[in-house]
């Protein structure tokens, strides 16, 4: 912020020479400025510094930055955790996204905390495309006297499991700065290790800079309480109130759209957040699984600070349909089967192995005697939570959050498969139950401030869900500004997900355009990528008129898919090479105008 006459006691003059002084400042430089003035303030009239104004920079508490990249926000989390406790105990924290800082300060902090999740097969996530290739590139500054400590989050199914965070911290010391503890890299239950993670960060934080400094200001650091008690650690237990099939009889999709109660909850969210969903394995797959070890279902097992039986640790907290490499493992170590052990040790072929299988097809493969139920049970990762893009606007629900959820069901190694979540919430969960659920905050996906700035929202299949999210909250604030959705699916008889919504609002008027992809309504297949490449000249004058760009759905083919459609588009009708558009669309996701919640 700027300062003016209007908004501090300063002449004219002043507010210029002041703001003329900051805008040269790095941030060390204003948090050594801030103390020498308190200082001199106080001994300008001979007493204390007021309450409140910061303390002498002989007195201040280590600095720590915190810098995250987070697709779905659990980095993000952490990273926001890992502030609120580092300034209870007297350490100024600054937590930033890696999308909105500038790497070339990294030279001046003293004590860094990286928190990275990994994107797809290895990737950094959205936010952290700059910062990365900066650190890994030739203009990457030494770091020689910067401390630093990495968190990577990721998932051990696939095979470059936290690779972004690994690479952080291979170049950190590269660079030469020195680590305050060790990386630790986290599964998807990833919150035990991360407290311990980040206690490990703060003592070695205090130890370096002296404890007695640290706690100089905890007490006026202390961050504000927390608005509602339920969390992903303490999900809340959501009434259904309705569960629907949204696809007309013939379609060969099953997509439900499911409303829960939020009542007394004092859960709030906001368009383009995701619900944290714990869901319940299939009982006929845990039972096969006991089945096939001979172990008795009622059996009481361990599970950290409380027991349950066999069943019911399998069904509600352990993974029984994902295969890890620890897992693999652990279960060759168990065997002593030469094949298995060998498996193990090519990773390719243990990769190609493990993929569509499940505990089940590696039970029947390599069948261990004797295996006790508490052996199994601590072998197995915690049940992870599902995220689901919210299809709902608070503005317009209230107490309520929708979710719009696609039934996976597929053959695989000559078995039928199926979806934990999708199956769970479709074929066994009735009306009268509840759902424990969180809300998962996404800073990265949200509308514009600006009520008039022009959304182009890309979303095929349940992708679409964030949108009916957006339009609805639209309506509710009343904005000018014009909308356009590109959705698709098969078939329009059967599968346009909330057709009656989206033509009513065209009628509206709040809906602009609708442009719509069916892929097998014809003999040529036609998604969204061809819709947005036909639309090209009117999407750039959209841009140009400083549209935002949303793209939500799957990360595999459709969104690398869109993105090249979207080159092609600034390409020919930008009159750009290839290096040239794709560099323009780097800089409106820069500008948080090109946003994509992709899994």
């Amino acid at each position: 912020m700027e300062l003016t006459t209007q908004n501090s006691p300063l002449t004219d003059e002043q507010a210029r020479q002041l703001n003329e002084l900051l805008k040269g400042l790095e941030g060390h430089q204003v948090d050594w400025l801030s103390g020498y003035l308190a200082g001199w303030r106080a001994s300008q009239v001979g007493q204390p510094a007021a309450a409140g104004s910061a303390p002498a920079a002989s007195t201040e508490g280590p600095s720590l930055t915190v810098l995250y990249g987070s697709q779905t926000g659990n980095a993000e989390g952490v990273a926001e955790m890992l502030g609120e406790q580092a300034k209870a105990r007297g350490i100024k924290a600054n937590v930033v996204d890696m999308a909105d800082y500038k790497p070339r300060q990294l030279k001046n902090e003293s004590f860094v905390a990286i928190l990275a999740s990994t994107h797809g097969e290895g990737d950094p996530p959205d936010s952290a495309i700059d910062f990365h290739e900066f650190l890994h590139g030739r203009k990457a500054p030494g770091l020689k006297g910067v401390q630093y400590g990495v968190l990577a989050l990721g998932d051990t199914s696939y095979e470059h499991f936290c690779q972004t965070g690994k690479d952080f911290d291979a170049r950190f010391a590269e660079l030469g700065a020195t680590p305050l503890t060790d990386r630790v890299d986290c599964d998807v239950d990833y919150d035990d290790a991360a407290e311990a993670w980040v206690e490990s960060m703060l003592a070695a934080i205090e130890e370096q800079a002296g404890a007695s400094q640290a706690a100089a200001t905890a007490a006026a650091a202390s961050g504000p309480a927390a608005k509602s008690k339920y969390d992903r650690r303490n999900p809340f237990p959501a009434p259904v109130l309705e569960n629907l099939v949204l696809n007309g009889r013939g379609s060969n999709k099953e997509t439900r759209h499911i409303e829960l109660s939020l009542e007394d909850s004092g859960l709030t969210y906001r368009p383009g957040d995701a619900v944290g969903v714990y869901p319940q394995n299939n009982p006929r797959l845990v039972a096969s699984i006991i089945e096939n070890l001979g172990l008795d279902p009622e059996e009481s097992v361990g599970l950290g600070e409380t027991s349950a039986t066999l069943a019911q640790a399998l069904q509600h907290y352990r993974e029984i349909t994902v295969l890890t490499r620890p897992l693999m493992e652990q279960w060759a170590g168990h065997s002593g089967d030469a094949e298995l052990q060998k498996l193990v040790e090519d990773h390719a072929a243990l990769t190609e192995w493990m993929r569509g299988r499940d505990l089940l097809d590696l039970i029947e493969a390599w069948p261990i005697a004797g295996l006790g139920a508490d052996t199994l049970t601590a072998m197995l990762r915690k049940l992870p939570p599902r995220l689901y893009s919210i299809a709902s606007s608070q503005a317009a629900v209230e107490e309520e959050v929708h979710m719009t959820i696609a039934a996976v069901r597929y053959e695989s190694n000559g078995r039928e498969r199926e979806g934990v979540a999708s199956t769970w919430l479709s074929d066994r969960l009735e009306e009268d139950e509840t759902v424990p659920v969180y809300i998962d905050p996404n800073k990265n996906f949200k509308l514009p401030d600006d009520d008039d700035a022009p959304i182009i929202m890309i979303g095929p299949g349940t992708g679409v869900a964030p949108f009916r999210a957006f339009v609805q909250e639209r309506e509710e604030r009343g904005a000018r500004g014009r909308n356009w959705l590109f959705f698709g699916e098969q078939h329009f008889h059967t599968d346009f997900l909330y057709q009656s919504e989206w033509l009513n609002w065209r009628r509206q008027g709040l809906i602009e355009h609708i442009s719509v992809a069916f892929s097998r309504d014809q003999e040529e297949k036609i998604y969204v990528q061809n819709r947005i490449r036909d639309n090209a000249t009117e999407i750039w004058s959209w841009l140009q008129d400083g549209a935002y760009i949303y793209v939500c759905g799957d990360a595999d083919a459709m969104a690398p898919d869109v993105n090249e459609a979207l080159i092609d588009v600034v390409a020919h009708e930008g009159n750009r090479n290839r290096d040239e558009a794709t560099e323009y669309l780097r800089d409106l996701a820069r500008e948080k105008r090109y946003q994509r919640d992709v899994y």
